[in-house]
């Protein structure tokens, strides 16, 4: 299972906005480039520069190296519609970012670990894949497993953040269902899919 490993931050402060689920991510206090030349500003950027930033912003923040990525655009370019949002759905659909949306995970490397050790469930069956699939109307839960339940219970205690809109969580039974498919509005994240598909169609 491929990651990529590395400097958490570099790509943050690269781009001058916070692409990692960290509460204490540098780029607040430094918002520029690492490096010696960093607080000199960022370079222009060609337009080639742009489209090859915002896909470096998707890596990062969905945690996916560069053969996944690819695969995943291909398979957006081949079905009908808007190849930029279907990309989207394709990543937000991921299951290591469900359990992360569903608050379940305190960022994307947890939820992740969660799923390749066998913590999470799809309609009752323990799946192992981060990149697995969800669709519509799947339910995800966590194992029962006594300490990671109380600690995810602990997590979510008093807390105001609502899972993503196209998503159901059920705290007392530490569950989540897939009411539909993502949309571009329900996604919080600061990326132009537009450029990526220009990217990738150079």
């Amino acid at each position: 299972m491929a990651r990529r490993i590395g400097p958490k931050h570099t790509r943050c402060r690269r781009y001058g906005i916070k692409l990692c689920d960290s509460a204490k991510c540098p780029v607040v206090r430094r918002p520029y480039p690492p490096g010696q030349h960093g607080p000199k500003g960022t370079p222009r950027l060609s337009e080639y520069g742009i489209q090859l930033a915002e896909k470096q912003k998707a890596k990062t923040i969905y945690g996916i190296l560069e053969r996944q990525f690819e695969a995943y655009f291909d398979k957006a370019k081949g079905q009908k519609g808007n190849t930029g949002n279907l990309l989207l759905q394709l990543l937000e659909r991921r299951l290591d970012n469900v359990v992360f949306r569903l608050g379940f995970a305190s960022s994307h490397n947890q939820a992740r670990q969660f799923v390749s050790h066998g913590l999470v469930k799809v309609n009752g069956r323990k799946v192992t894949i981060p990149s697995f699939s969800v669709k519509p109307k799947e339910v995800i839960t966590v194992a029962e497993k006594p300490k990671v339940r109380a600690a995810i219970a602990e997590r979510l205690k008093g807390a105001h953040e609502e899972p993503a809109t196209w998503l159901t969580r059920n705290v007392e039974q530490m569950s989540g269902t897939v009411n539909r498919l993502p949309e571009v509005t329900d996604v919080n994240q600061p990326l132009n899919m537009q450029l990526i598909v220009e990217h990738y169609s150079r």
